[in-house]
Order: structure tokens, then sequence, then C-alpha cells
């Protein structure tokens, strides 16, 4: 029962850190990369598809993306479904592709960024903490049934406060080099 818990813990902190993750890689910093369209869906034959599976996307340059569809009639869709996410970008078609050229950050927006990541990092810290919390009380209900004894009890919310605080410490990390990459002109 204990090993289940620890391993249950661990597992949804892991699945929290790569939330968080997620979460770093929608925040745009002044480069381009593909994974920056990767929550956007297009409307492919009444079916939200993500755009990497209508497309091909690919670098042109430090600053611009080219989405190239598999089908050519897909392009404006691609451009306006671009267009209308919460990205802030303004995709152009040429030809069959759609280009997508990132705007350089103004100093103010890169400081709205960081506030804005510093607050997914906050949020990812207290789901590591409530998972903590989550285990803590399972402890106590098996320690109430007599289905563990006290010291295991103790043990146990030991190990998983090393959990929380490794988690949490690179949750941490993450930040601080998102950080660092926001501020970097």
């Amino acid at each position: 029962m204990i090993a289940q818990l620890k391993t249950n813990t661990e597992h949804k902190m892991k699945k929290s850190v790569e939330a968080f993750k997620a979460d770093l890689a929608k925040v745009r910093t002044g480069r381009a990369h593909t994974g920056l369209l990767d929550h956007i869906t297009v409307d492919y034959y009444g079916t939200a598809t993500p755009i990497n599976q209508v497309a091909n996307v690919t670098l042109l340059d430090a600053r611009t993306i080219a989405v190239t569809p598999y089908e050519k009639k897909l392009a404006g869709a691609l451009e306006k479904a671009i267009r209308e996410s919460d990205l802030g970008l303004n995709p152009a078609t040429m030809g069959d592709a759609v280009r997508v050229p990132m705007p350089p950050l103004t100093e103010e927006r890169r400081k709205e960024l960081v506030k804005v990541v510093r607050g997914e990092a906050e949020n990812a810290r207290v789901a590591v903490r409530n998972l903590r919390r989550d285990a803590n009380a399972a402890l106590k209900d098996a320690f109430k049934k007599k289905e563990i004894s006290e010291n295991d009890e103790r043990r146990t919310q030991d190990e998983v406060q090393k959990l929380t605080d490794r988690y949490i410490a690179e949750i941490d990390k993450l930040l601080h080099q998102k950080e660092a990459e926001l501020s970097a002109v």
C-alpha cells in the first residue's frame, strides 16, 4: 500500500511538472520554435485537428515558422486558426504555405511574460503541494484504520516530502531558465 501510494504520488507530481513544461512552451520568446503552434487546432473536415497533423511545421529562420499544409486548400484555414489563437501572431499565406513571423518582444511585454511564467510556476508548485497533502491524508487514514504503523506513516511522510522538494526544485529550475530566455534580447 505504501509503495503504491509513493509511486502514484511521484507519477502525478511528474505529470504536474510536464504540464508546467507544456505551459512554458506556449509562452513565446522572440525566437521561433515549432512547438509554439502545437496546441492550435484547425477545422479539418468538421473535426478540430492539431496543426502538426494536417501540415508540416518547420523553421525558415530564427524568427519565422513555415506551415505547409498537406492539402493546398487548408492554407486559408491554417492562417485563420493561427491568427485567432492566443499567441498574437500575424501569419501570411505565400503560395501554398503559411509564413508566421515572430515579432520582436518589447521590454514591457517581456516583463509581462515573466509575470505570466511566474504565475504558471506557482500553479505548478501548488499542484505538487496538493499531491503531497493528498498522500499525507491517505497515510493518516491508513494509520487510523491500523493498516500501517506510526513509524511507517512518519517515514513515508518524510519520503513524500523529499519527492515534493525535488519536484518543486525542478519547477524552480525550469522557471529560472525561462526567465533568462525571456530576458535575453
